[in-house]
């Protein structure tokens, strides 16, 4: 009897374990494939961009038309990060399959005509979209599978686009709620994420390095200990900056989106709103730095994520990235936060770092991810992309940074579908369980959001 009903049980398991490689698999395989494919156009579009200059002037009228095929084709594809989001909590018509060539169309198109966004949206909206479309093909119906399936998905596509896996395993867990991580995802969204890197590696995408060359001081006995306390404490001070930033940069965009509603109530014809306004801030600033995703500089000299790592001092370069990203963001042009919050963070860090007199490329490091923390509200996340991206020497940093960070951001992201599960400070207890878009209003349960 015992035997049967043990053999009944490894039946179950294995059936299970088949079911989800079933789903997994393909899935993962997918996504990483359409996140290589993504970043190759990507590539050739910022190339382009640089060897005719003019296209920039184009840009509101690219805008315009991203803004038309979503607006004939998009439907509730517009809805982007944030209808994943809510497809995970109260799991419904899914996510539409068009959404993945849509974001990945926009996008390019953005960059290729010099928006300021970047590329974690598009691969996270692709990952939803190709793991919500395997969900309907395989007819499931149980909230708890679709909802790991999404998980997946964004796993998936984030630890695609930046090259890590780990980070990306835990974003898709951490980003559903402020203050959870839902554990019950562990596996599928781990091997989501492990393959899809896999894959979009095996298609020949290699990750721009970073490198970050401070490794820490040798202790009193000459031998290296992984914390200096005065240095830990001026990155705790650059952190409550890194957390601010993140605020002012979620909700300039917010706010920002619904004065533009109000000024442009045509929601296709917005981008071209922001298209203008990026041309006059070329004009203004003096410098095509800032377009694209600013990975590297245009030309020698210029401000880069890649240049804060460096010698040079960039004391502003952060808050015109700022200014530049929320204006096309705000005004509908497609792509995502991520990148641009590195390169802000990332020069926060680099400006903070000779009035704290600390190493420049720690505080780069830090403030790279750290922003992003704030932003997203995925403190565990952006810590482990820290450590797959400069290393495990500085992990104490990276850890400060990035928990301060996320305490200093407020109820405010840049994905206002998050909803909170425990809120940032203890008085702010009746904020548990309402969406982003609710919280920062401070609007109660069941409020209009």
């Amino acid at each position: 009897m015992n035997i049967a009903v043990l053999a009944r049980a490894v039946a179950r398991q294995s059936g299970g374990l088949l079911k989800w490689a079933s789903l997994l698999l393909p899935m993962a395989a997918c996504v990483g494939t359409l996140c290589a494919l993504f970043l190759w156009l990507l590539d050739r579009a910022a190339q382009t961009r640089l060897l005719h200059p003019w296209l920039l002037y184009a840009l509101p009228v690219a805008g315009v038309a991203v803004g038309l095929l979503y607006h004939v084709f998009g439907r509730a594809a517009e809805g982007g990060n944030n209808l994943i989001v809510d497809q995970i909590h109260e799991p419904g018509g899914g996510v539409p399959l068009r959404m993945a060539p849509l974001v990945l169309v926009g996008t390019v198109v953005s960059h290729l005509f010099g928006a300021s966004v970047g590329r974690e949206g598009t691969a996270v909206q692709m990952g939803g979209s190709i793991a919500s479309a395997v969900g309907r093909a395989w007819r499931l119906t149980n909230p708890y599978e679709i909802r790991v399936l999404l998980m997946s998905g964004i796993a998936a596509g984030f630890s695609a686009v930046f090259g890590t896996p780990v980070a990306g395993a835990v974003f898709g867990m951490e980003v559903i709620r402020v203050g959870r991580i839902d554990y019950d995802a562990l596996v599928p969204v781990a091997v989501s994420a492990i393959l899809a890197d896999w894959t979009c590696h095996a298609w020949g995408m290699e990750h721009v390095p970073y490198h970050l060359a401070f490794q820490g001081y040798a202790g009193v006995d000459g031998h290296f200990f992984h914390a200096d306390l005065l240095l830990l404490g001026k990155v705790m001070v650059a952190a409550v900056a890194f957390g601010l930033a993140s605020l002012v940069f979620a909700e300039s965009v917010h706010r920002l989106a619904g004065y533009l509603r109000q000024l442009c109530p045509i929601a296709w014809l917005r981008p071209a709103l922001g298209g203008i306004a990026t041309i006059a801030l070329v004009w203004l600033c003096g410098s095509h730095d800032y377009l694209g995703l600013g990975i590297v500089a245009p030309e020698a000299g210029g401000a880069s994520i890649t240049d804060f790592f460096g010698s040079g001092h960039y004391p502003l370069a952060w808050a015109w990235k700022l200014v530049f990203t929320v204006v096309v963001l705000a005004a509908g042009f497609k792509g995502g936060e991520v990148t641009p919050l590195f390169f802000i963070g990332a020069g926060l860090g680099n400006a903070l770092a000779p009035l704290l007199h600390a190493p420049a490329d720690l505080l780069a490091g830090v403030g790279f991810v750290a922003v992003f923390a704030g932003a997203a509200n995925t403190p565990l996340a952006c810590m482990l992309m820290g450590v797959e991206l400069f290393g495990t020497a500085d992990i104490v940093y990276f850890a400060t940074g990035c928990f301060v960070a996320y305490m200093c951001s407020g109820h405010s992201g840049i994905y206002l579908s998050q909803r909170v599960a425990v809120p940032k400070r203890h008085e702010a207890g009746s904020m548990t369980g309402l969406a982003l878009r609710q919280a920062r209003l401070g609007r109660p349960p069941g409020g209009q959001s």
